[in-house]
């Protein structure tokens, strides 16, 4: 028996990777508690996904553990020892606003989750690849220095910008501001990094930028494109935080990124880092992911511009996969922007 352990199996990437690997004749053992709405509340609740992983795939298997929790997950990997043929690790606290709050329990998970599933892995299934979810908050405020101009509906950089292409895995991560969250999930990148180069194991850190897909549970804290949608659609009024409204996110679809896992997965590496996201292929702002909504569904949606932007907050962020693109050149993007778009104004 070939298992996928997967952990947050119910969030938007674990469950992307639940079906995936479903597909692919993997047995899955995912792990996830639901912290979800401990974060964000009934609206980041994930029991919706749960009861539909449990209804639909016979070779799911779910355990409502917590990462955090080393005994627990323990018993979890004892079990299964070298079945385990992959560990996607895609539970954390995503939040800038609620790791603030809560910074020890925003560490918790983050970190120490993190280094608890690697100790277990080289413990019980040391050739299994370990894959991370990463994300571009490493890099905290560095993107804001960088020479931003301000174009109607965006903040842009020149066409002959050395990063107009994109933020590359050489960008400094250093004397930054980087949030709380973006500190804990720091630690954890690089420690997957130190299993792979220091221990041997066959681990990799993608550093996402804004992931999204109609299985997100979208939040006010987490979550920017479904969450937009959902407002909007509902006629609701949405609150745009600093910048004008301006500021620049590159969006990939859970399954292009999942499809980097599976491209990992068949040649694994050790204590590699790659960014990965829509780069210039899925990119907008949140005006014109607003006007892109007023457009197709007619109708206009009420507006409150709040000039305090949130700290970490990129004003410009798009991810240069040019290195994963080179080590794995059979990867291939398949959702621009407006696919995205109207695949979440579809399943509202």
């Amino acid at each position: 028996m070939s298992i996928a352990l997967i952990t947050g199996s119910c969030g938007l990437v674990g469950s992307e990777s639940v079906d995936f690997f479903i597909k692919k004749g993997f047995v899955i053992v995912g792990l996830d508690n639901n912290l979800r709405k401990t974060f964000f509340g009934n609206d980041g609740s994930t029991l919706w996904i749960k009861n539909k992983l449990i209804k639909l795939n016979k070779n799911y298997i779910h355990y409502n553990a917590d990462i955090r929790n080393y005994i627990n997950i323990e018993k979890i990997f004892k079990k299964y020892k070298k079945e385990i043929k992959v560990i996607i690790h895609c539970a954390a606290q995503p939040s800038h606003d609620f790791a603030k709050s809560y910074p020890r329990l925003d560490f918790e998970v983050n970190a120490t989750g993190t280094l608890n599933l690697l100790d277990l892995t080289k413990k019980y299934c040391p050739d299994s690849p370990f894959i991370f979810m990463s994300t571009n908050k490493v890099y905290g405020d560095n993107p804001n220095k960088l020479n931003i101009v301000e174009k109607a509906n965006r903040w842009e950089l020149k066409v002959n910008d050395k990063f107009y292409n994109g933020i590359d895995e050489n960008f400094s991560i250093d004397n930054c501001t980087h949030s709380f969250m973006g500190v804990s999930k720091s630690y954890a990148d690089l420690i997957v990094q130190e299993y792979g180069k220091n221990i041997g194991l066959k681990t990799v850190a993608f550093r996402a930028g804004c992931i999204t897909g109609p299985n997100h549970s979208g939040t006010k804290l987490h979550g920017f494109l479904s969450y937009l949608v959902k407002v909007c659609l509902s006629k609701e009024k949405y609150s745009i935080l600093g910048y004008k409204g301006k500021q620049v996110r590159d969006n990939i679809h859970s399954l292009d990124l999942v499809n980097c896992f599976w491209h990992f997965f068949k040649n694994p590496k050790k204590g590699k880092i790659y960014n990965i996201g829509g780069g210039r292929y899925s990119n907008c702002s949140i005006l014109e992911a607003l006007y892109f909504v007023e457009k197709e569904k007619k109708i206009k949606i009420k507006k409150k511009y709040i000039s305090k932007s949130r700290i970490g907050d990129h004003i410009w962020y798009i991810s240069n996969n040019s290195k994963f693109k080179r080590d794995y050149p059979g990867w291939k993007q398949k959702y621009t922007n407006k696919k995205i778009m109207l695949e979440l104004i579809d399943n509202f």
